[in-house]
């Protein structure tokens, strides 16, 4: 997607109350939910919930330096080179990511393979960077990245779970191996002896379980929506 995609999307305003920021990053405006953006990664590591949750927790890690390093960088940034540093700053932080997770966790690095990489490219992190975090003070980019990133993340697991249960029958499988031992509680097999169902945990499956849960949201929405407009007409009303 480019760059006007990436920030042509509801942009809160500074000095957003905490709530808002946060309910935005988590529904109103998430990335995956709302925006439609990181659609690759989000397809193409969800096989299992622990993929996605490796991949989320990167993406997040990145989200919350990157909004940070741009806010304490927008009173010296010329408007004419910001697209540039958003660049540099991502991409820098990428792979200081990416070396992280080869040291620590190798086995999540040979799942996740070149998506991490592709975080630079994540039109996610470049639009928080550019409608946030350029016209924010520190602490707020920061929370915005952080629920972004929690937002994000959420749907990775919950496609990724979603996949992995009708697939195999299992739950955050691999989770000590890959996430390391102090994630072996995780693991759960939901059905045993499950002879699995594979077109879950393939591509198409996963655009299916992805066109569930945007239906989800927008169902969800317009309950709610109807549920204020008879608040308010019920307020409205003479006593």
């Amino acid at each position: 997607m480019s760059d006007a995609a990436a920030t042509d999307t509801p942009k809160p305003r500074e000095g957003t109350p905490w709530a808002r920021i946060a309910r935005d990053g988590l529904w109103d405006n998430n990335v995956v939910l709302a925006q439609l953006l990181a659609l690759c990664p989000l397809l193409a590591v969800t096989g299992t919930a622990t993929n996605g949750l490796g991949m989320g927790l990167a993406s997040t890690a990145v989200l919350v330096v990157s909004n940070s390093v741009v806010s304490l960088l927008r009173p010296v940034m010329s408007p004419q080179v910001r697209i540039p540093v958003y660049i540099v700053v991502i991409a820098t932080l990428v792979t200081l990511v990416d070396l992280f997770l080869n040291a620590y966790v190798h086995q999540l690095h040979k799942v996740l393979g070149l998506f991490i990489a592709l975080i630079v490219v994540n039109c996610a992190i470049l639009g928080r960077a550019e409608s946030f975090a350029s016209k924010s003070p520190l602490p707020a980019a920061a929370f915005d990245g952080l629920l972004s990133g929690l937002g994000f993340t959420a749907v990775l697991v919950v496609l990724g779970g979603v996949r992995e249960i009708i697939g195999s029958g299992t739950l955050f499988a691999g989770a000590s191996q890959l996430l390391g031992p102090a994630f072996g509680f995780l693991e759960i097999t939901l059905i045993p002896d499950y002879r699995g169902f594979l077109i879950a945990i393939l591509p198409p499956g996963g655009f299916l379980a992805l066109g569930f849960l945007l239906a989800g949201k927008r169902i969800l929405d317009r309950r709610a929506a109807h549920r204020r407009a008879i608040a308010q007409a019920r307020a409205a009303a003479p006593a």
